[in-house]
Parts: structure tokens; C-alpha cells; sequence
């Protein structure tokens, strides 16, 4: 098994670690910058091997024994409601498990098998994105972070609001854009500026097999091109073994 090594993918400037045990160097990554990408994962049991040693794994409805979970093209079963992400079609900028009302902190993809064309990753960061609202969108800010403006998931869901203040000035995002969303009247004109937000942001990131990222999924969005080809990636969600401050810090600086 090869030793996962953070490397600089074309278009993200995560910053190049090396060594033999690099968990506590990508966890500071993702504890600063909230990402780190990773490479050499070439098989699922070193995904696995890698994931426990910087989460506790924590199981998805799709998820196989192990806890982590196949996203490939499932065919007409991925069309049902909430499942584009198992599906060949794009999966617009979200962060994972929205619906709960406390989400796996981290989430980690790595390719296995590219597609034969499309399915490039589109990342964004909230702290970005809090920051060009912000300056550009004031008012659509403000109501993006009214408690109670966004309800995420079917009957069983979580109302909740796209950026939510945390003690100690900092932020953390929720978000999704599928059928299983619905916002508030206060907020639904807001958010086709969001969604022009997000795409002047995004960094998109072409993943060969072996290759991933890990995120903190209460900073960054992540998105997908649509595709074609049985393109292959394994995802594990969880907490971290470290503690990890939610979200972004707003403070000046």
C-alpha cells in the first residue's frame, strides 16, 4: 500500500506535505484551512486504512459494512429524491448529511476509477464565500443566517439556516440544493445570488485514481460535473480525532 501523501493538484494550492506519518500534518491542514487533498490511496482498504486514522468513522444509509460508501452511477435507482449523487448527473455544491442536526464533521473522496469524461470536483470554501457576500450581498448574507430559513431533508429533517454563528466569532455553512431543501420566503430571492456566489468560487480539481481530499464539512462545499463512464470514488464520513473549531473564524484580521 502506497503511503498517502499530500500533493498539489492542478488548480488548489493545498500546500505539499511530506513524511512517513502525515495525519497530524493533514489534520492541522484542515484544522487552518479546513482541506487537505490526498494521494497514493490506491486501494479501498487503504481509504479505510487512512480515513480511521484521523475520524471516527460514522455509517451513511448507503454505506456498505465497513462504513464507507461507493458513489458511482447506480442507474435509475439514484434518481429517487436526494440521491443525485449516485447517479451520472451534476450534484450541485453541498455539504454532507445537512439533514441531521449534527453532521460528521469530515468527510473524505477518493477516486478510484476516473471517469471516461466529466466528474471533475467543484470545491468551495464558506469562509469565501461568507467573505464575497459580505462585501457584494450584505442583505442576502443577513438572511441566509436567520435561524429557521432552511429546512434540509424529507419529513424527518432539520430546520436550520445556510451560515450559523458559533461563540468565539465563527461560522460554520449547511447546505444543500436538491429536492430534499426548502427556504423561507425571507430567503428564497437571496439565493440565486448564492448560487452566482458559489460558481465564481468554486476551484475545480480533476482526481486520477488514488487521489481525494478531505474536508471540513462544516467550511467547505463540494460539487460534481456531470459524466460519463463508470467512474468509481469511496467516501467516508466522520468526526475527527482531534479537536477541530466549527466552521471559520470571522474575527478581523
Amino acid at each position: 500500500m502506497t503511503t498517502p501523501s499530500l500533493t498539489l493538484f492542478e488548480a488548489h494550492a493545498t500546500p505539499r506535505v511530506a513524511g512517513p506519518d502525515q495525519a497530524p500534518d493533514i489534520m492541522e491542514l484542515v484544522r487552518t484551512c479546513g482541506i487537505a487533498t490526498v494521494d497514493g490511496l490506491d486501494t479501498r482498504v487503504a481509504v479505510l486504512t487512512f480515513a480511521r486514522q484521523v475520524m471516527t468513522l460514522i455509517s451513511h444509509p448507503d454505506s456498505d459494512p465497513d462504513a464507507l460508501t461507493t458513489i458511482r452511477d447506480r442507474g435509475a435507482p439514484a434518481r429517487r429524491r436526494g440521491l443525485a449523487g449516485l447517479s451520472a448527473e451534476e450534484l450541485l455544491a453541498h455539504t454532507e448529511r445537512s439533514s441531521l442536526p449534527h453532521p460528521p464533521r469530515l468527510m473524505l473522496l477518493v477516486c478510484q476509477q476516473p471517469a471516461a469524461s466529466g466528474g471533475d470536483v467543484l470545491l468551495t470554501d464558506g469562509h469565501a464565500l461568507h467573505n464575497f457576500l459580505l462585501r457584494h450581498a450584505p442583505q442576502a448574507l443577513e438572511a441566509m443566517s436567520l435561524p429557521g430559513t432552511a429546512f434540509y431533508g424529507d419529513g424527518g429533517g432539520h430546520l436550520s439556516q445556510i451560515f450559523t454563528h458559533h461563540r468565539g466569532e465563527r461560522v460554520s455553512i449547511r447546505l444543500r440544493q436538491d429536492d430534499l431543501a426548502a427556504f423561507s420566503p425571507l430567503l428564497t430571492p437571496h439565493l440565486p445570488r448564492l448560487r452566482e456566489a458559489i460558481k465564481s468560487l468554486q476551484q475545480r480539481v480533476v482526481l486520477r485514481a488514488g487521489q481525494g481530499y478531505l474536508i471540513d464539512n462544516s467550511r467547505w462545499l463540494h460539487a460534481r460535473s456531470s459524466f460519463r463512464g463508470d467512474r468509481v470514488c469511496v467516501r467516508a464520513l466522520g468526526d475527527p480525532l482531534v479537536s477541530i473549531p466549527p466552521g471559520f473564524s470571522v474575527l478581523p484580521t
